[in-house]
């Protein structure tokens, strides 16, 4: 049941997202976002995860009306252009793995944030240079058979500590997780709603990262 005193309604149910928006210090409540995640003839992927972003935000409020901002957001693994969806099972993981490995790809994040009273709708883009570690096929697949990289876009989870796929990132490790929560509290603070000054802090404290980026996006610096 949607507690209608909630300040903000996020339109998504996957566990990191909820962990990462509570960290904002506001109230929320969750909500599925039932949408067509198929990709449009010719779409690029800031425009497939921006379009995705609202649909969900947008769908979201129609199933909660009394909520006065939702949420949307997306995430695609992108690779020399190429968006990797979640693999369809353990060998479809190998090969995304095997594909990724060794090389820089790209995590592109969008955030929707729409106000159903107004009809207004503020998005966020944020794109993060991911740099795989030249994993071993034996790492590889004791990771595909613990069955984590299933529900992952990409195959694989930046925080996965014994697997740990991911080397040298200097960027938004949040928005690799699914919501890149700096590029959220600038938009919500368009909107009129301010996030504790400590989110930065927070944000690290949680994910066990040093970032170097939040005062510059937080300033409103078109980098991920």
């Amino acid at each position: 049941m949607i507690k209608k005193e909630t300040s903000l309604l996020l339109a998504s149910q996957f566990p990191r997202r909820r962990e990462l928006i509570s960290l904002l210090g506001l109230g929320f409540d969750a909500t599925s976002a039932d949408v067509d995640e198929s990709i449009l003839p010719d779409e690029n992927p800031a425009d497939y995860v921006l379009r995705l972003a609202e649909s969900k935000a947008r769908a979201s409020a129609r199933n909660a009306p009394d909520f006065g901002l939702v949420i949307g957001s997306d995430t695609a693994v992108v690779d020399a252009g190429e968006i990797l969806g979640k693999p369809r099972d353990k060998s479809d993981a190998v090969s995304m793995l095997k594909q990724l490995r060794g090389r820089t790809h790209q995590v592109y994040t969008a955030v929707a944030l729409y106000d159903p009273e107004n009809n207004q709708v503020l998005t966020e883009l944020c794109i993060s240079d991911v740099p795989m570690r030249n994993y071993s096929d034996a790492d590889l697949e004791t990771y595909v058979q613990s069955g984590d990289p299933l529900d992952k876009a990409g195959a694989y989870a930046i925080q996965n500590a014994e697997f740990h796929p991911v080397e040298s990132f200097n960027g938004c490790f949040a928005s690799v997780m699914g919501l890149p929560l700096c590029h959220v509290a600038r938009a919500l603070k368009k909107m009129g709603v301010a996030c504790d000054m400590e989110l930065p802090q927070r944000c690290q404290a949680s994910l066990l990262y040093e970032c170097t980026i939040s005062d510059a996006v937080l300033r409103g610096e078109n980098i991920g």
